[in-house]
């Protein structure tokens, strides 16, 4: 017997990091038109996937894993004998986390918990990286459940975007937030409240905006027992210069980095820079 740690690919994990965690991952779906891609990381590259983004007349959709999909991965897994520790993007900006409610609610088995992350991208890998160190650690589900569930009250995200078009398009933030992406220069900074997005700044320009979320950290400064975590949409320049001043700045060694995945981008857009921690303080 052994524990399961499963999540949705919105957690943009490297193929190399969900190898090395060994965590389940189960895909949402992006749709150009007619054409559906499966959000693996491999079907739809990130650089193709923005590609295509740029060269779009309209706003690709995305589709949640669905109640189906998450009773044949949990299934799997409890048939093996396995507990199950499901941990997914926020409930506030997709369906995906209730959707594995009602498989839950369908195999009617106390071996299976699934928990919403209040996050999501970086945010939500913290918190799988986590549960996995607690698994092989050897903590049982019950305790694995309890401490994500109080750990992501302290996960902090911020997100540097060069427009806010996408999300409002997107419909995941409201005309008037959006307005502020509209003046030339101005780069966006928002941040995740209570599982819902939220704006928490503006700049102007990157190294100004990237200097902002720095203070706010500074400001409410991250537990180093957990790795810190960096991830960008197609500026991997911007994204080692931000990584090397933060990591000089905070003294701190450990880090996950990765690339912001179709599902998350369609709403994020190309030039996006992206940071998460855990914090000391609730």
């Amino acid at each position: 017997m052994s524990i399961r740690i499963v999540t949705d690919s919105t957690c943009d994990l490297t193929q190399e990091d969900r190898a090395r965690l060994n965590v389940t991952v189960v895909p949402l779906h992006v749709h150009f038109g007619e054409k559906s891609y499966i959000d693996d990381g491999v079907q739809l590259p990130p650089g193709q996937f923005f590609e295509k983004l740029q060269n779009s007349q309209v706003l690709p959709t995305t589709s949640q894993v669905t109640p189906q999909a998450f009773v044949e991965v949990f299934r799997e897994h409890l048939e093996a004998g396995d507990d199950v520790v499901g941990i997914f993007i926020s409930s506030g900006i997709s369906g995906t986390y209730q959707s594995a409610v009602i498989a839950k609610e369908e195999l009617d088995n106390d071996k299976l918990s699934v928990i919403d992350s209040q996050g999501a991208t970086v945010g939500l890998a913290l918190l799988v990286a986590e549960a996995a160190k607690l698994r092989d650690a050897g903590l049982s589900a019950a305790e694995i459940v309890e401490r994500i569930t109080a750990l992501k009250e302290k996960v902090r995200f911020y997100a540097i975007l060069n427009t806010l078009k996408y999300l409002k398009k997107g419909g995941r933030i409201s005309g008037t937030s959006a307005v502020i992406g509209g003046i030339l220069g101005i780069k966006p900074i928002i941040t995740m409240t209570e599982g819902k997005i939220e704006t928490a700044g503006k700049e102007r320009g990157m190294a100004s905006a990237i200097g902002t979320v720095l203070d706010k950290t500074l400001a409410d400064p991250p537990d180093f027992s957990y790795p810190v975590a960096f991830t960008h949409t197609c500026v991997p320049d911007e994204l080692a210069k931000m990584k090397a001043l933060y990591m000089d700045t905070l003294k701190t060694k450990d880090s996950i980095t990765c690339n912001i995945g179709p599902v998350i981008g369609t709403y994020a857009g190309t030039g996006a820079l992206g940071f998460a921690y855990v914090a000391k303080n609730a």
